[in-house]
């Protein structure tokens, strides 16, 4: 599956596709609503629809980004038929909401509740015909890109290891595996890959071979380069239009994160990405005002229900707010601000503790904020402060952050941008209790120190909608 590359972002075409159809079957959708509701009169020749051709384009425009909110353009989308149908729903609903406030700001871009309810039904249905279709022909091998492996020993075996299910393979269709020294038996190639994907090609060539079986890419997975790498035939692979990618390369594009198993600090070195201005970190310090005030007048409502809901379960005589030292920007700690959604005295021998699934410190009211992520937004003032970014490594209290960092590579790397609310991490992989769940986001974490950009920081911001809704790892 072919993918763009936009400010460090890959992006799968096929999606972008998707989302450009959904953008002209929504504008569409106005058009046929206004010539259903008005007896055969196209949409300028309504008298009371002062911007039409403004109107329809905005109602095309909405409808896709909060169905992107949902999570409905992520290639490995898991929720299976009723996820997308739930998640749809609830798109166009949010869709809806936002668009009658506009007409309530802007009235001269409304369409008026006949022709509005009428372009949401036929939007709906016709999203929700062309979805399945579009997704039948994604998972064919007809889209995929054909992926010729050069190695056959652990770095190799990493992929299929790594890349299990059907929807972490939609872009890609392993052709084979070549071994670096073209001996088929070599104990270097590993035991878990599928024998009769390891290929031996004999008097052929590299450049041979991908022209005979249509490779689009080699991805160099060798355990050892130093003297194994065919740089000559890969060259000739290149020149003749068939990319070539380092494993590490693959799995970023595929996976949206670096392995630490693979990770060497010389890929880190020689690799683009990490790169910050005077007018990035502006931006970015621009992006986390404006989002955070943007917030704070959205979730005012729920805050105060947190206030309440405090007070009636444990007393008026009760703390709101919980302050916690975490470690923050160059290391530096400073004290993250919640709503308490545990007991007063949920640490009272002094040590810090993971939170579990079903913590028994966790209060009643606690336990609905932390599900839907309330007890988070007091954070806010961290972020108006300068302390946090909107965006960016959830910051980790010092007592684990000093056990992690002789635990897990690359640990103190998540300290060279400032910790967020939310990050590159919660919206792809569930809540983090333990040391493993740690590994796994720390490869999220670091793909982002490498790649963020305010481009990847408002997808970051419109995908937590769906974690905050469906409670996506919440504990």
């Amino acid at each position: 599956m072919a993918t763009l590359k936009f400010f460090k972002l890959h992006l799968r075409v096929p999606f972008l596709l998707l989302a450009l159809l959904e953008f002209f079957i929504c504008v569409s959708a106005v058009y046929v609503a206004v010539y259903v509701r008005f007896n055969g009169r196209s949409l300028t020749e309504v008298e009371h629809l002062q911007s039409p051709v403004i109107t329809s384009i905005l109602f095309g425009l909405v409808m896709p980004t909060t169905m992107m909110a949902m999570g409905l353009y992520q290639s490995r989308f898991r929720a299976g038929v009723m996820g997308v149908f739930l998640r749809s729903i609830i798109g166009f609903i949010c869709g809806a909401a936002f668009l009658a406030l506009l007409y309530y700001v802007s009235p001269s871009l409304y369409l008026g509740r006949g022709v509005f309810g009428l372009a949401l039904l036929i939007a709906f249905f016709m999203v929700g015909t062309i979805r399945p279709i579009f997704f039948y022909y994604v998972d064919r091998d007809i889209m995929k890109i054909r992926v010729l492996v050069l190695g056959a020993g652990r770095r190799a075996a990493s992929i299929t290891q790594r890349l299990r299910r059907k929807v972490d393979k939609r872009g890609f269709r392993i052709a084979g595996y070549v071994p670096a020294d073209k001996d088929t038996s070599s104990e270097s190639v590993s035991d878990s890959l599928d024998e009769s994907l390891v290929l031996d090609l004999g008097d052929r060539s590299l450049l041979e071979y991908c022209l005979e079986n249509s490779i689009d890419e080699i991805v160099v997975a060798v355990d050892e380069r130093r003297g194994r790498v065919p740089m000559d035939e890969l060259l000739s692979c290149r020149l003749h239009g068939i990319d070539v990618i380092d494993v590490l390369g693959f799995f970023e594009r595929e996976q949206g994160k670096l392995p630490l198993d693979l990770l060497r600090p010389e890929w880190l070195v020689y690799s683009d990405g990490f790169a910050r201005t005077g007018f990035q970190d502006f931006t970015k310090r621009l992006f986390d005002v404006i989002a955070s005030l943007l917030i704070l007048a959205i979730t005012w409502p729920f805050m105060v229900f947190a206030f309440f809901a405090i007070k009636l379960e444990e007393g008026w005589d009760a703390p709101i707010f919980y302050q916690q030292t975490r470690v923050g920007f160059l290391g530096k700690p400073f004290g993250v601000l919640k709503f308490r959604s545990m007991s007063i005295n949920a640490e009272k021998d002094g040590v810090a503790q993971w939170a579990t699934k079903n913590d028994s410190r966790v209060t009643r009211a606690g336990a609905i904020m932390r599900k839907t992520r309330i007890d988070e937004l007091p954070q806010i003032l961290n972020v108006l402060r300068g302390d946090m970014s909107f965006v960016g490594p959830r910051p980790e209290r010092p007592e684990f952050v000093s056990q992690l960092s002789k635990e897990i590579k690359f640990y103190d790397e998540r300290h060279a941008v400032k910790p967020g609310i939310t990050g590159w991490a919660q919206v792809s992989y569930p809540y983090g209790a333990s040391k493993e769940d740690s590994e796994q986001k720390q490869e999220f974490d670091l793909y982002y120190i490498k790649n963020h950009t305010l481009f990847l920081d408002t997808l970051i911001l419109l995908q937590t909608a769906e974690v905050v809704l469906f409670g996506k790892g919440a504990r």
